[in-house]
């Protein structure tokens, strides 16, 4: 007859375990600092605490900001990158960002990369999905609302999902003049 071990009670975390709980952390994964002390947070619940004072995460986490080991600003400007090259537009990275929670000063480049890769981001998800342009044919009525709806749900604004939506299949697309005639392309 085989043994069964009960599980071992986790040993509680101390400031030294904490430290290295964080630095195998931001050592593994792209994170920010909200991030970083939500994870440290978890960790603590489910092992306790030992140390004398109570952990003071917000601290370690900005201590690691001032070290370069986490920056919110390159992890906001890289997830700005990843979603404009995936075809999504400013809104979805303002939600992704929020998520993160990055605050509104270190996410002004990742912004202001969106608004530049708007017109671009919105023509990479229209291609991926068929539609405008890169259609197969013209879309009926029913099925143009859909893809306006489908391209605002990814973070592009309604004026330029609808002038990509009712561009001909196969029809050239002009990006100057989609920058320039749709008001809220860079939204």
């Amino acid at each position: 007859m085989a043994r069964v071990r009960s599980p071992r009670a986790p040993v509680p975390l101390d400031a030294k375990q904490l430290e290295e709980l964080a630095l195998r952390y931001v050592g593994r994964y792209a994170t920010t600092r909200a991030k970083l002390t939500a994870y440290l947070a978890r960790k603590l619940r489910e092992r306790g605490w030992e140390g004398q004072r109570e952990p003071e995460l917000e601290r370690l986490a900005s201590r690691f900001s001032d070290l370069g080991y986490v920056d919110d600003a390159a992890f906001a400007l890289a997830r700005s990158r990843a979603l404009s090259s995936r075809g999504y537009g400013k809104r979805r990275l303002e939600q992704t960002l929020r998520v993160a929670g990055i605050a509104e000063a270190d996410s002004a480049a990742a912004r202001d990369h969106a608004d530049e890769a708007a017109v671009e981001a919105a023509l990479r998800y229209a291609r991926r999905r068929r539609i405008g342009p890169f259609a197969s044919g013209a879309l009926e009525p029913r099925l143009r609302e859909k893809a306006i709806a489908a391209m605002v749900r990814a973070g592009h604004s309604f004026a330029l999902a609808r002038a990509i939506s009712g561009m001909a299949p196969g029809v050239e697309v002009d990006v100057e003049e989609l920058r320039e005639h749709c008001p809220g392309a860079s939204h």
